[in-house]
């Protein structure tokens, strides 16, 4: 199996808040980047990643469908960069 694991950090909202790491497998952090594209309604998902994404507050159900939060957009910015020399 291709496992892979994404370790982001990111920091609070405020001076006073910490930093967050969090950890994802690759369909986690594939289904993240997937929900903020333009066409991410038309996509399969991984109901199991929907699931882990929700409960970290990195997406969010409206109307019965997964959308990225802005705290997702945030750890698909900031984890992006760091995983362009990861060759999978």
């Amino acid at each position: 199996m291709n496992r892979m694991l994404i370790v982001i950090a990111l920091l609070g909202v405020s001076p006073m808040d910490s930093e967050i790491d969090l950890v994802l497998d690759r369909s986690q952090w594939e289904t993240l980047k997937a929900l903020g594209t333009p066409d991410a309604d038309r996509r399969p998902v991984d109901k199991q990643a929907i699931e882990r994404l929700v409960s970290e507050k990195l997406a969010e159900m409206q109307d019965g469908r997964p959308v990225i939060t802005p705290m997702g957009r945030k750890a698909v910015v900031r984890g992006s960069p760091s995983l362009w020399d990861i060759s999978g």
